[in-house]
C-alpha cells in the first residue's frame, strides 16, 4: 500500500494501460507525423532524419499543384470528393433502408438475405477487377465516374447494412409503434422516428464509407482515366524535373493535404463515431 491507499500493483497496472496506448498513439501516428514532417522540408533535404521539422519551405505543396510536369493533383482531389461523396451518398440510402428492413421487418428468406450482403464484403477487390474492366469496357464506361462509384458502393454496402441493421435491432419498438398507433405510416415512422434516433450510427458510417471510398487505388488506377483519376492514383503517377527520380517531396505534401484533414476530421468526432460503432451494441 502506499500512502494514498492505491496498492502498487493497482498503479502499475494503470500505468501498463497508459503506457501500451501511448505506444499505440505513437504507432499509429508517427508515419503521418513523418509525412507531415518531409511536406514541409526543402525538397534539397528530403532524406534527411531530423525528427522535428528543418530548413520549412511551402515549394513542395506548390510543386504537388504544378501543371507543369503533367501532374493533376488539383483536379484528382476534386474527383475524389466527387467519387466519395456520391459514393456515401448513394450507400447511405440503399443502405439505411436495407439495414432497417432487415432489423424491423419479417420477411421469408430474411436470413439469407442478410447473409448474401455480409458475404459479399468477403471477395477480395483483385478477383472483380478482371470482370469489372470487361464489362465496363464493354458497355464504354472506362474513364466514367460511375465506373469507380458503382464498386465502391458494392464495398461500401454491406458495412452500411451490418452496422446500421444492429442498430435499429436495439432500438425500443415502443417508438415505433407509437408512432403507427398516432396515424403515421410504416414510411413515416421510420422517416420521424427512427431514423433520428440511428444519427450517431449514420454519421460513423459515412465517415467510413467516404474515407474507404478516397483510399482506393486498385480498381481506380484501371477504370479511371485522366480527367476523372482519384488522389490515389495521381499521386502515384507524380513525376518531377528528373525523370529517374521520384519527386518525394511533393508526394509527401499531397499526401499531407488528403490524409491530414481525414485524421483532423476523425479526431474531432471521435466520441460521435465511438457512440455509433457501439450504440446498439448493449440491449437495455
Amino acid at each position: 500500500m502506499s500512502g494514498s491507499g492505491v496498492p502498487w500493483s493497482k498503479r502499475l497496472g494503470s500505468a501498463r494501460v497508459y503506457l501500451g496506448a501511448l505506444i499505440i498513439l505513437v504507432w499509429g501516428l508517427a508515419p503521418f507525423y513523418w509525412m507531415a514532417v518531409t511536406a514541409f522540408r526543402d525538397p534539397a533535404f528530403t532524406f534527411d532524419n531530423t525528427p522535428w521539422p528543418t530548413h520549412i519551405t511551402l515549394k513542395n505543396f506548390q510543386n504537388a499543384f504544378d501543371t507543369s510536369r503533367g501532374n493533376n493533383f488539383g483536379k484528382a482531389l476534386t474527383n475524389s470528393i466527387v467519387i466519395g461523396t456520391a459514393t456515401t451518398l448513394i450507400a447511405l440510402v440503399v443502405g439505411v433502408m436495407a439495414a432497417y428492413a432487415i432489423a424491423r421487418i419479417e420477411f421469408r428468406g430474411k436470413r439469407i438475405v442478410a447473409g448474401l450482403i455480409l458475404s459479399a464484403s468477403m471477395f477480395p477487390v483483385v478477383v472483380l477487377v478482371t470482370p469489372l474492366f470487361q464489362l465496363f469496357t464493354d458497355i464504354g464506361w472506362i474513364g466514367q465516374y460511375q465506373a469507380m462509384i458503382l464498386p465502391n458502393i458494392s464495398f461500401a454496402l454491406p458495412m452500411t447494412v451490418y452496422t446500421l441493421a444492429s442498430f435499429f435491432a436495439e432500438l425500443p419498438w415502443e417508438l415505433e409503434e407509437a408512432a403507427r398507433i398516432d396515424g403515421a405510416s410504416r414510411f413515416q415512422a421510420f422517416r420521424l422516428v427512427m431514423l433520428p434516433l440511428a444519427a450517431p450510427a449514420v454519421f460513423t458510417t459515412a465517415i467510413l464509407a467516404f474515407i474507404a471510398a478516397v483510399n482506393e487505388f486498385l480498381l481506380a488506377s484501371l477504370l479511371s482515366s485522366d480527367a476523372t483519376e482519384p488522389v490515389t492514383v495521381a499521386i502515384a503517377r507524380f513525376s518531377g524535373n528528373d525523370p529517374h527520380v521520384a519527386p518525394y517531396a511533393a508526394i509527401m505534401a499531397a499526401g499531407t493535404i488528403v490524409t491530414v484533414p481525414l485524421v483532423i476530421m476523425v479526431l474531432l468526432f471521435q466520441r460521435r463515431i465511438i457512440s455509433g460503432l457501439t450504440a446498439g451494441g448493449v440491449k437495455s
